[in-house]
This record gives structure tokens, C-alpha cells and sequence, in this order.
């Protein structure tokens, strides 16, 4: 599953969101009727996973950590315990908690950005600003893809 597309929204003052259609679509899609939302651990921003592929990435994480570290345990306590659980409603709005919608700077305007099988939720100025400073796709492209001289 991936998504595509870059769309903007509004979030209402209970924190409620409608998730763009063409998302909508490919969950249906998908049979992915549960998501999963954290805040990003790069950037502040929110992602939303779908389960399937949360599941994915948390064994992933989980395969690579011992449990009898106690380093380990504290990588896996903090990258689940801000993890939850969201439904769409029946309007295919989601719900983001008030300490989500702090982390990310997120007040009214909503940016939904695909990447791959996740989705990002910005601040529609906080990504337009990250996007504008880091110009330099053309240029990280020809390093890692363009093969040498």
C-alpha cells in the first residue's frame, strides 16, 4: 500500500480532521479499517500509520532490540508509549489529542503529506517552511542516485 498526494485541511478546536478522500480510498482499499498515530522521532510533525503497517515497523524494531538491555527497553518503552489507536469516524474525520496537535505546532491549518506507506501531519506553515530550506533535491538525488561522474 502507498499513498500519494499532498493536501491541505482544517483542523475544527476539538482537534477533529477530515482525512483526505484519496487516503480514505486506498485504506478502503487496503481493508485497513485501524491506524496508528505518534509523533514523528525526527521531526515535529505527527505520522499515521496503518496498522498493517505499524505492525510492520514495530517487529522490525522489535527484531533489532534486545529485551535484556536496558538501553533496548527504553528504545522500545518510548517508541510505543506515545503510539494510539484511531478510528475514523463516520464523517472520515480523526481525532488528534490536544499534546499531539502541541508537539506539532498544529493550531488550524493541516498539511497531510504521503510518504510511501505513512502519512505525515504538519503544520501547514511549519512543512512549507521545512520544504522551502532543504532545496537541495536535485542535488541529494544526483549523490545517491546518479552513479558517479
Amino acid at each position: 500500500m502507498r499513498f500519494i498526494g499532498d493536501y491541505t485541511a482544517k483542523a475544527d478546536a476539538k482537534g477533529r480532521v477530515f482525512l483526505p478522500a484519496p487516503f480514505r480510498k486506498v485504506l478502503e482499499a487496503a481493508g485497513e479499517l485501524h491506524l496508528v498515530l505518534r509523533k514523528d522521532v525526527f521531526q515535529p510533525c505527527l505520522v499515521l500509520y496503518p496498522e498493517s503497517v505499524w505492525n510492520v515497523r514495530l517487529d522490525d524494531l522489535k527484531s533489532k532490540l534486545n529485551p535484556y538491555v536496558s538501553g533496548h527497553q527504553m528504545i522500545m518503552r518510548k517508541f510505543v508509549a506515545d503510539a494510539e489507536p484511531i478510528e475514523l469516524d463516520s464523517n472520515g474525520r480523526l481525532l488528534i489529542s490536544k499534546r499531539k496537535m502541541e508537539f506539532a505546532g498544529i493550531k488550524s491549518d493541516v498539511r497531510f503529506l504521503a510518504v510511501d506507506e505513512k502519512i505525515e501531519i504538519w503544520d501547514k506553515d511549519s512543512l512549507e517552511k521545512l520544504l522551502d530550506e532543504n532545496d537541495s533535491l536535485g542535488a541529494d538525488l544526483e549523490s545517491i542516485l546518479g552513479g558517479g561522474a
